[in-house]
């Protein structure tokens, strides 16, 4: 058996042992403490590398390591000082930590951990803060990534530490604990979990406080997330934060910093949504999308398709190593063009190679827009790219041409690039787990790609005589209904006596101006540990880095170092060193060096037997054997031995299906056609094959099959298809038909108060399916609809009023 990662001489993984999380949230803020347990086994020194995940918009601003009784504590450094004081420090024998920050995506950091005597113990913090993104059903999520999928990089890219990360194969060799700390102004109202968690327990009778940590004997193998929801989450808050007083007059540190949190509310007389747009739909066809995502990604095209207003424009892209698309350009919506587009999202499949995004994105940027039809990009994928930044700059650069909505699907997607397409494209992001249905996120999604956009958008500050604002945050581009917006703002001088300070934000909706206003209290608030501070460091950092890549001045470098290592939060040009200089031994002979395994999205791989001497193949797991390919069988009698899957040490064989989606699920670009090879082994009659045990097909969902059927217009047909979802036959719609409207009429009323009547916790899925079939029905001047409604009720056993069917 092949193993990778951190291998001690009896082929066991060490010395990562284990990782204690402590996680403070405060209001939508959450400090993070993670806590990870090295021991060297081995019988001379080491040298161990850890590559892992965290949140795109964490700032890291603590590291630390405790060896025996003694705590190094580090400090931030220009990054290539920081590497020379590690190298010099292991090579003289003493015992040094590197934290860096990866150059081609935020949201990877590599640790070195250097010079660990035989038998040693050291225990690693890293001490991060991150903002806490607000969820269609408005709580708060925060996640604790424990997967990291390896990143595709394209060939000709550049690769750092995101291409050291490896496919791990067995479970995670240490473990997890996890404990949640709670505060809010707001009562807390519940916390809930993608793992089981311990009963919540409040610590005040007004529920402002509570504590809950992960259940004993989780396996660390998926993302841990944590929902917590409020009361009244929508209203807006500010959060002033007291200064250091020792840090440099006029610096950040030292004054007082203020976090604002708008959540802005348009007039209801100009939210009427938009029936134009040009949509254009990307989606990942890489092989590591695996059958259950792209049928999920499949099931959403369909409700997406059904959902777009007559009239407008739609293309569909899948991308892979390469790509294509269904139509050259957009092309208009219709019943035709609708029928054409289905037939085709029935045949995609995950079977396009690597996960190359960039080429497809400028193909559609290459397209010219249509007049009046703003384009909204939607791009759904597992987010295994090694080329982040690159990407991000490419949609940064066309913001004003667009808006960008994307949806990271699965354990591991990059948080980098599913927040920062989002947050470049004026869009808005949503993270989609195996464990989620993945409808209702992208239908929030649309009803803010069909909201009318916001222009003119200024933000201004009324503050007491004696105090001026520095505001740190980029400028507001992007404003959706009942979306947050956080602002973080550098407060300077003293007051001459007022205490309250006011936020403005205009804008114009549909040629109207809006007004939202926010008064707040100048006090600093208790207790926030320099949190807001830290937050408002990483927004300039980030904002300066832009720059920096956009080609501003090599000044912008040093600044980038200055603020980042005043403020002691991460960057790309800066590292955390921490070296134990009591430490020194003699080093004979070369550090062992050894990889911490970083738990990988597939768990296991097939291992193949019998090829002949000079056949080899890449395994999904394991990487290149070498670069030939591998054969197709033509022989119709060719052997070839069971494959297996290696569980610890015990071998198990596997059928062809399983063998089938173990190799679809690999990013291999040098892989054939995956279905042409099974199915040639299939064919080879090989008798030593397990057989493929026969297992019963999904049930269909009702839903889908409703929305299925409805016609572009937003109106359904009386036929045996639509009785069947119902539980009915054709005869006995047909027979209860009102004498008043004609069939299509009836069979699209019927379907609304099946909707209403049996699906309304769904509603967030069919809602524009609906609101089309209502403005069908309202265009086919049809008198009093009541008694239509009350035989439909009966027929359906539903209750459902007129009103509330909106027609």
């Amino acid at each position: 058996m092949v193993k990778y990662g951190l291998l001690s001489k009896n082929n066991e993984p060490v010395p990562l042992k284990s990782i204690s999380v402590e996680v403070r949230v405060q209001d939508h803020v959450a400090t993070v403490s993670s806590t990870l347990q090295y021991v060297n086994e081995e019988e001379r020194p080491l040298e161990a590398l850890f590559v892992f995940p965290l949140p795109a918009d964490a700032a890291v601003c603590h590291f630390s390591a405790k060896i025996g009784e003694k705590e190094i504590v580090a400090e931030v450094q220009d990054k290539q000082s920081a590497r020379d004081r590690y190298d010099d420090a292991v090579s003289s024998g003493q015992q040094a930590f590197l934290l860096e920050e990866s150059a081609e995506s935020p949201d990877v950091f590599r640790l070195s951990v250097g010079c660990l005597s035989p038998g040693q113990n050291a225990a690693v913090t890293i001490i991060y803060v991150t903002e806490l993104a607000v969820q269609a059903d408005h709580s708060l999520r925060f996640c604790l990534p424990a997967v990291l999928n390896p990143r595709y990089t394209p060939a000709g890219s550049a690769a750092g530490i995101v291409s050291e990360i490896s496919s791990g194969c067995g479970s995670v060799p240490y473990t997890l604990t996890l404990s949640v700390h709670v505060s809010s102004p707001k009562p807390i109202s519940k916390l809930e979990s993608s793992c089981t968690l311990d009963p919540l327990v409040f610590l005040h009778s007004d529920h402002t406080q509570a504590t809950v940590n992960l259940s004993p004997g989780h396996m660390f193998d998926k993302d841990v997330e944590l929902f917590v929801y409020y009361q009244d989450t929508h209203q807006p808050s500010a959060i002033v934060e007291a200064g250091v007083n020792t840090a440099p007059s006029g610096s950040l540190m030292r004054d007082p910093v203020v976090m604002i949190s708008l959540y802005p509310e348009f007039p209801e007389e100009v939210m009427s949504l938009a029936t134009q747009g040009e949509f254009v739909f990307v989606i990942d066809r890489s092989g590591s999308m695996s059958n259950t995502r792209i049928e999920s990604a499949k099931d959403t095209l369909l409700l997406l398709l059904k959902s777009l207003p007559m009239g407008c424009y739609f293309n569909i892209y899948g991308f892979g190593s390469r790509f294509e698309s269904f139509y050259p350009k957009s092309v208009e919506y219709n019943q035709d063009t609708m029928d054409q587009a289905l037939k085709r999202v029935k045949e995609m499949q995950a079977d396009m190679g690597g996960t190359e995004i960039l080429q497809p994105l400028k193909h559609i940027y290459s397209q010219p827009c249509y007049p009046d039809h703003p384009r909204q990009l939607f791009i759904f994928t597992d987010g295994e790219v090694g080329n982040t930044k690159e990407v991000l700059d490419l949609v940064k650069h066309h913001v004003h041409s667009h808006r960008c909505f994307s949806f990271g699907i699965g354990e591991g997607a990059s948080t980098a690039l599913i927040t920062g397409m989002a947050r470049e494209g004026s869009g808005h992001a949503q993270f989609i787990t195996d464990t989620d249905r993945m409808q209702p996120k992208v239908m929030q999604s649309l009803r803010f790609a069909l909201q009318p956009a916001v222009v003119n958008i200024s933000v201004d500050w009324t503050l007491p005589d004696g105090i001026t604002v520095d505001t740190l945050s980029a400028p507001v581009n992007v404003i959706f209904q009942g979306q947050r917006s956080l602002i973080y703002a550098q407060l300077k001088g003293e007051s001459s006596g007022g205490s309250e300070g006011t936020v403005t934000v205009k804008y114009s909706l549909k040629d109207q101006p809006v007004t939202n206003q926010l008064h707040f209290c100048l006090k600093p608030t208790e207790e926030t540990g320099l949190a807001v501070h830290r937050l408002a460091a990483r927004t300039l950092i980030r904002s300066l880095e832009q720059k920096e890549r956009d080609g501003g001045a090599k000044s912008i470098r040093s600044r980038i170092v200055e603020l980042s290592v005043q403020a002691g939060v991460s960057s790309v040009h800066t590292a955390f060193i921490a070296i134990n200089k009591d430490s020194r031994q003699t080093v004979k002979g070369p550090l062992l060096q050894r990889r911490v395994p970083t738990h990988a999205r597939r768990c296991a791989a097939p291992i193949l037997g019998s090829l002949p001497a000079t056949q080899s193949v890449q395994s999904p797991a394991f990487g290149s054997l070498n670069s030939s390919r591998v054969p197709r069988l033509t022989s119709k009698k060719t052997t070839f031995s069971v494959p297996v899957r290696l569980l610890g040490s015990t071998a198990i064989p596997i059928s062809q299906q399983e063998f089938y989606d173990d190799i679809a699920a690999s990013d291999a670009p040098q892989w054939p056609p995956v279905k042409e090879f099974y199915d040639d082994i299939a064919a080879s009659d090989a008798p030593q094959w397990p057989p493929v045990k026969a297992t019963p097909g999904p049930q269909k969902d009702p839903l889908l099959q409703l929305v299925s059927l409805q016609k572009a217009s937003g109106c359904w047909e009386l036929d045996a298809t639509l009785a069947d979802v119902f539980g009915k036959t054709e005869d006995e719609l047909t027979n209860q038909k009102p004498a008043q409207v004609d069939g299509s009429v009836w069979a699209t009323l019927l379907a609304l108060i099946w909707l209403y009547g049996c699906k309304i916790d769904q509603q967030v899925e069919w809602q524009f399916v609906a609101m089309k079939a209502a403005s069908w029905i309202g265009s086919q001047k049809v008198g009093d609809l009541s008694q239509c409604v009350s035989v439909g009720n009966v027929l359906l056993r539903c209750q459902v009023t007129k009103a509330t069917l909106g027609i």
